[in-house]
């Protein structure tokens, strides 16, 4: 039967909008109107078979939207894992483009078999077509256009290829950006990367605070939010080093004395350690920046950079022999 109110029949089904704030959790969701290489999930959103792209139909209704997503990795996170593949992913960390409306959102690392990565980022009342669709694109570093082919040059061999497939796509959030957002000006290493303001391989244990290591040899610092930590103009990251453990063995005395020579000797080890070295910082739609801006104190080095506007940054570190790489904190302003 035709409907008396266009040409759609009854029968149609009605797309029900998703209305912030909402936690979409699953692929079965009428929002849901696109799914291209991605496969749709009843416990999660959906797992990429590789760069692909979701859409949902949302009711912003004139107003702004931030859109927030959760993204891991686990044992079927490999290429062509759709198939019944099993080969284990490459041994570099997966480097992630995240776009939304055509436009480079933010850029994540997720370094391991099982890692947690979040995206935030705001959309404005003009970037939302008047059918709500707002479209999510995650895309390998290698594909699309607006990269510039020196922060492909920095990162090849380094990176595994084909880094989108099999990544989960846990849940997306649609909510109001709040009304003012508040934060202090130093945040630690680990809660720079749960803002979202950096990603060096996946979150770490969010009940912890401190130091983030930065085993990849390289960390994204992503646009901030409007009025959020990093949006102030300049930000200044201090790195540190952190020495490398020693080889597990069985839990005897033999561990025990082995640990605390470790301790004794890492100390001393660390008060001589070089400072971290800066190789380069590429912003992603332009390429290298020139000679890093940066001060050294001892082992520590400070990088200050601008506040990413238009597109992330990628940060790349030299090797520290025997030693890890580490984020101390942030420091805007």
């Amino acid at each position: 039967m035709t409907s008396t109110t266009g040409s759609a029949t009854d029968l149609d089904q009605v797309i029900v909008p998703a209305v912030p704030p909402v936690h979409l959790l699953t692929g079965d969701v009428p929002a849901l109107q696109v799914a291209d290489q991605l496969h749709l999930g009843s416990q999660i959103v959906g797992r990429f078979e590789t760069s692909g792209m979701v859409g949902f139909k949302v009711a912003s209704e004139g107003r702004p939207l931030r859109v927030t997503l959760s993204l891991s990795t686990d044992d079927r996170s490999v290429s062509g894992w759709h198939t019944g593949r099993t080969e284990p992913a490459g041994p570099g960390p997966r480097f992630l483009q995240i776009r939304s409306q055509g436009r480079l959102r933010q850029c994540v690392l997720l370094r391991g078999r099982k890692s947690h990565a979040r995206v935030t980022f705001d959309l404005a009342p003009e970037e939302i077509p008047d059918d709500g669709l707002v479209c999510i694109e995650a895309l390998d570093i290698t594909e699309g256009d607006g990269i510039s082919d020196a922060v492909r040059d920095a990162v090849k061999g380094r990176v595994t290829p084909d880094g989108v497939a099999g990544v989960r796509l846990n849940k997306v959030a649609f909510e109001e950006p709040p009304a003012v957002d508040y934060d202090p000006d130093t945040l630690d290493g680990i809660r720079c990367e749960f803002y979202t303001l950096i990603s060096a391989g996946g979150l770490a244990n969010l009940n912890r605070q401190g130091t983030r290591q930065i085993r990849a040899g390289m960390f994204l610092v992503n646009p901030a939010l409007k009025d959020r930590f990093g949006s102030s103009g300049r930000i200044t990251f201090r790195l540190g080093t952190k020495a490398e453990a020693p080889s597990l063995i069985p839990a005897t005395w033999k561990r025990v004395n082995s640990e605390l020579r470790w301790l004794r000797h890492a100390t001393k080890k660390m008060l001589h350690a070089a400072a971290p070295t800066v190789v380069s910082v590429h912003h992603l739609r332009d390429g290298d920046m020139g000679t890093p801006e940066v001060a050294v104190r001892g082992n520590v080095t400070e990088l200050t950079v601008p506040s990413p506007g238009s597109a992330p940054l990628l940060v790349m570190l030299a090797p520290v022999a025997g030693a890890v790489p580490t984020l101390e904190c942030g420091i805007q302003g």
